[in-house]
């Protein structure tokens, strides 16, 4: 079988205003399973993609609910990873890949997933030797883990440098999708390539610019119990890890915001949830809600600079859930903090497994 590189198409992939839409001839950027549930979008996705693989991918891509691979993620840059990349895929092969992707992700979140890719092609041109083959917009890797069916449970991983997501569908219902990680690196585009973002591109700027908006917007008071330290972390905790941290919840209440500080919070929470499908996202505001305390037991907490290009963390946890944003590292070039690492985990427990007391 001959394998064609979907950085081949990188080109046609690009298109402003919304980065990364499939415009190959006779498709659609419209999800094909628009108005599905994602659960049963997901199931179609998945066996319409398995049917066109060969028997030697589709043991690669299939493997028991059981294994011990689902529960293991990472976002680091590996060369061997489970599943099988879009690398070693034929382009109707990376179509249903993708058709899988969006299937189990909002537009939005679609869009952050592509551009991360993409992102990876810029970190490949810009290393040269130095990428040693591991930079790569086509190394990002699909597993299954169980039979994608009505009835049943099973598990998708979509997986590569800067992007961890991993489902959990039973009976036809998302009943898990964290670890949820995007990274970027560059967090801002600085560089110019043909075929890839254009400079001032930030595919995670809204998540930076919200925390920085609710930072800022601190009084002394506040401040003193949102800014937990003057140094930035050197990254979030429990990367890699089946379990989220366990941490007491740190920082400053959101009862004791303002109005409109509570709404920055709000549109945090917002904007790492709306990268599910609908009825995922809003199940996850449902569970804050009634959570003890609701939205006032949501805390924020603050570390590093409250300015661009020096190291930033922030930390936004309820009982349910906790997201992690952390800016510290330098890009390519050289330019500090300017390379994000972002994650959603799931306090019940991640990948459908109870947390640990």
């Amino acid at each position: 079988m001959t394998f064609r590189p979907l950085r081949s198409l990188a080109a046609p992939l690009l298109v402003l205003p919304v980065f990364m839409a499939i415009v190959a001839a006779g498709q659609s950027s419209t999800p094909a399973h628009a108005g599905v549930p994602a659960g049963g979008a997901m199931v179609q996705a998945a066996n319409a993609w398995l049917a066109t693989l060969a028997p030697e991918q589709k043991a690669r891509v299939l493997k028991p609910y059981e294994d011990a691979g689902r529960v293991g993620w990472h976002f680091i840059p590996k060369f061997e990873r489970k599943g099988l990349p879009l690398r070693e895929m034929v382009p109707s092969q990376q179509q249903g890949a993708l058709d899988l992707l969006r299937a189990a992700v909002s537009q939005a979140g679609y869009d952050k997933s592509r551009s991360i890719m993409q992102l990876d092609e810029m970190l490949r041109l810009q290393e040269g030797s130095k990428a040693k083959n591991i930079r790569d917009a086509d190394r990002y890797f699909f597993t299954i883990f169980g039979t994608p069916a009505e009835k049943g449970t099973w598990g998708l991983s979509v997986e590569g440098h800067h992007l961890s997501l991993n489902f959990v569908v039973r009976d036809g219902q998302v009943v898990d999708s964290t670890p949820q990680f995007f990274g970027a690196n560059p967090a801002e585009v600085r560089a110019r390539f043909a075929g890839l973002p254009e400079p001032g591109f930030r595919v995670l700027g809204m998540e930076e610019q919200l925390g920085f908006d609710l930072v800022r917007s601190l009084d002394a008071t506040q401040k003193a119990k949102g800014i937990i330290a003057p140094e930035c972390p050197k990254d979030i905790r429990a990367a890699g890890e089946t379990q989220s941290p366990k941490e007491a919840a740190k920082g400053i209440p959101a009862a004791e915001l303002k109005p409109e500080q509570q709404a920055l919070l709000r549109r945090i929470i917002e904007t790492y949830s709306s990268a599910m499908a609908d009825e995922v996202a809003k199940e996850r505001l449902m569970l804050i809600e009634k959570a003890d305390g609701g939205w006032n037991a949501i805390h924020f907490a603050w570390a590093g600079a409250t300015e661009p290009g020096i190291g930033h963390y922030y930390l936004v946890e309820g009982p349910s859930f906790v997201i992690e944003f952390c800016n510290v590292q330098p890009d390519a070039e050289g330019n500090p903090a300017n390379h994000i690492h972002c994650v959603w985990r799931d306090r019940t427990g991640d990948f459908d497994v109870p947390a640990n007391p």
